[in-house]
C-alpha cells in the first residue's frame, strides 16, 4: 500500500510538473537583446528590455507578436511636430475654401478691398466735415466769451457748458477717426494677405494695382 502511494504521488507529481511546464510554455516566451546586445529568449522579460522592442513566441517558438522599441525623445518631437503641421495644415485648406467661396480671382478681392476702403475712407472725411461745422460753432462761443471777459461782464454758465460739450464732441469724433484709420490698415493688410494666398491658391497673377488710385476699372 505505501508502494501505491508513492508510485501514485511520483505520478502526479509529474503530471503537475508537466502541466506547469505545458502553461508555461502556452502563456508565451520573449525574445530581446539585452544591454550587452545578446540576443536572450526568455519567460520573463526585463523592464529596461522593454523599451528596447522584444518579440512574443509561442510553443513551437514562432513569433507570434513584434512589440516595437519606444519611441525616443526626439521622435515623440518630431510626432508632435508632425502633428501640429498636419493640424495647421488642415487650418488653411479651410481658411482656402472660405476665401474661394468669396473671391475666385485676386482682381476680385482687389475691388472688394477698393470698395471698402472707400467707404471706411468716406466716413472719415464726412466725420472731419462735422468736425470742421462744431469748430466753427467753437470759435464764435469762445470769441463771445472773450468778449464778455474785456467787457468784464461774467460769462454764463449755459456759454460755458456749450463750450466744453462742442470740445467733448470734437474729441469723440477726433477718436473715431483715429480708430477708423486704424481700421483701415487693418483690413488693408488682411485683404494684401488674402490677394497674395488667392494668387497661390489659384494660379492667378493679379492684374490691378493695390493702390486705388491706380486703378482705372
Amino acid at each position: 500500500m505505501h508502494k501505491r502511494l508513492t508510485v501514485f504521488s511520483a505520478t502526479a507529481s509529474a503530471l503537475l510538473l508537466t502541466l506547469g511546464i505545458t502553461t508555461q510554455t502556452e502563456a508565451g516566451m520573449y525574445r530581446y537583446t539585452d544591454e550587452q546586445g545578446q540576443l536572450v529568449i526568455s519567460n520573463t522579460i526585463p523592464q529596461q528590455a522593454t523599451k528596447r522592442g522584444y518579440d512574443i513566441l509561442n510553443s513551437n517558438g514562432r513569433v507570434t507578436e513584434t512589440i516595437p522599441p519606444a519611441p525616443t525623445e526626439a521622435e515623440i518631437a518630431a510626432r508632435e511636430a508632425e502633428k501640429q503641421r498636419q493640424h495647421e495644415l488642415t487650418l488653411q485648406r479651410e481658411k482656402d475654401a472660405r476665401l474661394l467661396k468669396r473671391f475666385s480671382h485676386p482682381d476680385q478681392a482687389i475691388k472688394a478691398m477698393h470698395r471698402k476702403l472707400g467707404e471706411l475712407q468716406g466716413l472719415i472725411q464726412l466725420k472731419r466735415g462735422n468736425i470742421s461745422v462744431i469748430s466753427s460753432q467753437l470759435d464764435s462761443e469762445q470769441s463771445r466769451a472773450a468778449d464778455m471777459e474785456r467787457n468784464g461782464q461774467k460769462i454764463p454758465d449755459a456759454t460755458l457748458s456749450k463750450i466744453y460739450r462742442l470740445e467733448s464732441q470734437i474729441r469723440d469724433i477726433e477718436r473715431e477717426i483715429s480708430w477708423q484709420a486704424q481700421e483701415i490698415d487693418s483690413l488693408k493688410q488682411t485683404f494684401e494677405k488674402d490677394i497674395k494666398r488667392l494668387e497661390k491658391v489659384t494660379g492667378e497673377t493679379r492684374t490691378l494695382s493695390l493702390d486705388a488710385t491706380k486703378t482705372t476699372d
